[in-house]
This record gives C-alpha cells, sequence and structure tokens, in this order.
C-alpha cells in the first residue's frame, strides 16, 4: 500500500468508526431504554442477557452501510475542499488507486452484511418471538407496559393506565370469549396474580356492558373477580419467513406452490441481499459525491449522505409492499437501487475521477 493510498484510508476507517459508534449509540437507545424498563420491572437478567444478545446485531444492517456512506463522502470531500485531490492529479495519482481500498472495504463490509443478514438477524427474530412468549410465561403481566393494549392473552385484550406492585389502575378488558357477543369491563383498580396458568383480576368499581349475551345490558359492582384463562401457557412457536435463515428460506422457496407465498419468501431473500449490498453502493456513491461537493464536510455531506440513504431506503421498503403483487416480481424489483447506485456511481466516478 503506498504512502497516499494509506494517509486515505487511515482517514477513511478513522471517519467509519467512529460514525459507526454514533450510529449505533442513536439507533440503540430505544432497545436501551426497553432493556432498562425490564430491569425495572424484575425481569431476570438471563433473560434480558439473551434479548439483548440477539437485538444489537440487527442494527448492524443499518448502521454499517450508513457509517460507510458518511465516512466516504466526509473525508472526500475534506480532501476535495483542502485541494489535495487536485494536488494528487497534478502529480499524476490515479484516483481510482486511491479509492480502491475503501471500495474493497465496503464489499468486505457487504459480505459481512449477507451473512449478518442471512443468519444472525433471522436467528434474532426467532429468538426474540420465542422470548416475548417465555417472558409472558415467567413473568406475566410484569413486563407488560402500561398505556398500551396487550393483546398477548387469548380472546382477552387488557388495557391500565398506570401500575404500583400487584396494583393495577384505569383497567379496560375487551372480552371475546362468547362468539355472539364481545364484553367490555373497566373498573378504577385491580389485584393482579397467577393461578396455574389463569391470571386473576380482583375487580373494583367495576362496569360490565353487556352482562352477558341473554343479558344486553349495563351492570355495575363494587367488587368482581375476572380470570383470563389459560394466560400463562406457553404456545407453540410458528417461523415466519423473516425467521429463516439462508439455506431454510432457500429450501422453502423451492418447496412453496403458492404464488403469493412465493412471492413473500422470494422478496425476503432478496431484501437481505439489497440491505447487504447497500454497504458497497453507499461507498462507490459517496467517494466521487464527496469530491463533487467542492466544500466543507460540515454544511454538505451530511445532507448528501442522508438523501442518498433516504432514497435507497424507501426505494427498498416500498417494494416490501408489493409481494402479494407476485405476477410484477418484486423480488427483481428490490434490486432497483442497487442498478440505480452502480450506474450512478460509474457516471460520477467517469465524471470525477
Amino acid at each position: 500500500m503506498k504512502t497516499i493510498e494509506r494517509y486515505v484510508f487511515a482517514s477513511f476507517l478513522a471517519s467509519f468508526l467512529l460514525a459507526f459508534l454514533v450510529l449505533t449509540f442513536v439507533l440503540t437507545i430505544a432497545l436501551m431504554v426497553q432493556i432498562v424498563g425490564f430491569i425495572l420491572d424484575g425481569v431476570s437478567m438471563s433473560l434480558i442477557g439473551r434479548f439483548a444478545l440477539v437485538s444489537f446485531p440487527e442494527t448492524l444492517q443499518w448502521t454499517a452501510p450508513l457509517a460507510l456512506l458518511v465516512s466516504s463522502v466526509l473525508v472526500f470531500s475534506r480532501l476535495s475542499a483542502d485541494s489535495e485531490v487536485a494536488a494528487m492529479r497534478s502529480c499524476g495519482v490515479n484516483l481510482l488507486s486511491v479509492m480502491k481500498y475503501p471500495v474493497l472495504f465496503g464489499l468486505a463490509c457487504a459480505l459481512v452484511g449477507a451473512w449478518v443478514n442471512n443468519e444472525i438477524v433471522p436467528r434474532g427474530h426467532e429468538v426474540r418471538r420465542s422470548l416475548k412468549n417465555k417472558v409472558s410465561v415467567d413473568t406475566a403481566l410484569e413486563v407488560l407496559k402500561p398505556g398500551v393494549w396487550i393483546t398477548e392473552f387469548p380472546k382477552v385484550k387488557l388495557y391500565f393506565g398506570r401500575r404500583e406492585g400487584d396494583w393495577l389502575y384505569d383497567i379496560q378488558i375487551k372480552d371475546y370469549s362468547s362468539k355472539k357477543v364481545s364484553r367490555t369491563i373497566s373498573a378504577s383498580k385491580a389485584l393482579v396474580k397467577g393461578e396455574g396458568r389463569d391470571v386473576t383480576l380482583d375487580l373494583y368499581n367495576t362496569t360490565v356492558d353487556p352482562v352477558d349475551e341473554n343479558n344486553p345490558t349495563m351492570a355495575h359492582a363494587a367488587r368482581c373477580t375476572y380470570s383470563v384463562k389459560d394466560a400463562l401457557r406457553e404456545e407453540s412457536y410458528v417461523k415466519k419467513a423473516k425467521d429463516f435463515r439462508f439455506f431454510e428460506l432457500r429450501d422453502a422457496i423451492r418447496s412453496e406452490k403458492d404464488p403469493k407465498s412465493l412471492s413473500k419468501l422470494r422478496v425476503e431473500l432478496s431484501k437481505r441481499f439489497v440491505f447487504a449490498l447497500a454497504s458497497l453502493c453507499f461507498v462507490l456513491v459517496g467517494i466521487p459525491l464527496g469530491i463533487r461537493a467542492q466544500r466543507r464536510e460540515s454544511t454538505v455531506g451530511m445532507a448528501v449522505s442522508l438523501a442518498i440513504a433516504l432514497g435507497y431506503y424507501l426505494a427498498a421498503m416500498w417494494t416490501l409492499t408489493m409481494h402479494k403483487h407476485y405476477e410484477l416480481r418484486p423480488d427483481l424489483i428490490i434490486w432497483l437501487p442497487v442498478v440505480a447506485s452502480l450506474v450512478a456511481a460509474g457516471y460520477l466516478i467517469r465524471r470525477n475521477l
């Protein structure tokens, strides 16, 4: 590696590491808040550790490509603004050789991203879904947050405004156990406890509307008991398309006969590689754009990076909604951001290098 190539690549790598750390911190704030909430709710550290272990790697499919894009634009726009690019040209340095190592690093990140998207992320989805079921079985209402409707219980939706220990306040219950009528039960507070596989609520200041299918009137009670049957039953987990690892997904595609289901599986497989190739595409587009900017990186670089990333990911995500229209081959359409990035990179590199 020549001195100038080593100098540029060192600057690129340092910028990438800094951007990667910042973006990882930003994208994991919500996850850390959720983990802190689990800790405060008394969830065991072993369950929290498993949850964190499978959740953090999923951010790599976003942070690595974005960090590569930011570092490409910022480093090469700084070189251009400081006239270092002009000096390289005047000394006969081929700029393609200068960008060689950043591109190879982007390719390596794309390969790692493909492995993460096909092996780590699907495993994380599977473990997290199974873990959610296990948490609901092991800790009942302790990990369920107030202020949202709880839909994990069979034939029952539960809402409570706040919780203090085993006491729930501002209770709303939607009971769908009857096929003929659904009931709404409200109470000012309730003492919650588990009895076998059931969750029992000792309700105070209760209103039931209607009482039952034979008595379609509203009733009031100072105190009553309501049981959620089989609330703590651990249900079997059925894998979805995004839970399959590469070879599982490949086998599912080969055996699937339904056109819509086949389209969904193909789109899922294509999505993983499109998201992984974002690392390489962002480097190829970011470097010539940085050279072309001719301004300080703080003014133009971030805006350009944001526009490129938004365009790439929005186009890919829009295609994900098209899997039902299998006749349009959305599994091929989703590759358009990659093709557009490579075409744009070829044009920009030819014009600026």
